[in-house]
């Protein structure tokens, strides 16, 4: 682990000379992943330095302990600098796990309302709401893509875009059922009602470039048989690539 860490402090100095580069944002492609990847391992970085501090005070306090005036200080010292390097080692090992592919990417939030009609529209307002506030929380911009509204100002489909920091990464586990058992607004006689919406999580796609060659394509050409004067059976009327 300690290599590993060596590795990622060193990818992060060269990281932060990179992007200081005139010509750091003129494949802006390339800009991106690279302040993704900055952004990834600045944490672990920092970490891995208070690490070395805890580390430095143990060893300060350690040879403290030779002064017999200073022993009882220095055990404390030593005591309290090898607990605070046991909760950071755990620390990076949560940061050191891998990570999924598309944490980093923005999604598309679809959320649909489900069984209890006009409850669970109203319902589906509610996680939108929901969701809304959180986005805003953590510093993410919100677009309503599309969205179809039932008659009491619920929702019967919306879908949302957030884009931001880890994005997927803190909302993936939101998709599936959801479901809230409540006296709705529908409701006269004050009878608990039971209803449901569907959330998805979907990562939002990024454009990639792609090059084929032409010696990778099958192209199959065919012609109308059978009458109908000269031209049927010289004009390519199909093409299949």
């Amino acid at each position: 682990m300690r290599a590993k860490l060596e590795h990622l402090d060193a990818r992060l100095a060269d990281l932060n000379t990179i992007l200081m580069l005139e010509d750091s944002t003129k494949d802006m492609d390339v800009y991106r992943k690279l302040t993704r990847e900055h952004a990834d391992i600045s944490m672990v970085v920092e970490q891995f330095g208070f690490y070395k501090k805890a580390e430095e005070d143990a060893k300060a306090a350690n040879e403290m302990r030779l002064d017999p005036d200073m022993k009882e200080f220095a055990d404390e010292e030593q005591k309290q600098a090898e607990t605070r390097m046991a909760d950071l080692e755990k620390s990076l090992q949560t940061l050191l796990l891998p990570k999924d592919e598309d944490d980093g990417r923005n999604i598309f939030l679809e959320i649909r309302a489900g069984t209890g009609g006009d409850e669970s529209a109203l319902f589906a307002a509610d996680l939108l709401r929901m969701y809304t506030r959180f986005a805003e929380r953590q510093g993410w911009k919100t677009e309503i893509v599309s969205q179809a509204e039932s008659d009491l100002r619920g929702y019967k489909e919306v879908i949302l875009r957030l884009s931001g920091t880890d994005v997927y990464a803190k909302m993936k586990f939101e998709s599936g059922g959801h479901r809230v058992q409540r006296v709705p607004q529908t409701e006269t006689q004050g009878r608990i009602h039971t209803s449901s919406a569907t959330v998805m999580v979907l990562p939002e796609a990024e454009e990639v470039d792609i090059h084929i060659d032409e010696k990778d394509l099958q192209i199959d050409v065919y012609r109308a048989s059978g009458p109908g004067g000269q031209g049927v059976n010289t004009t390519d009327s199909a093409v299949r690539i």
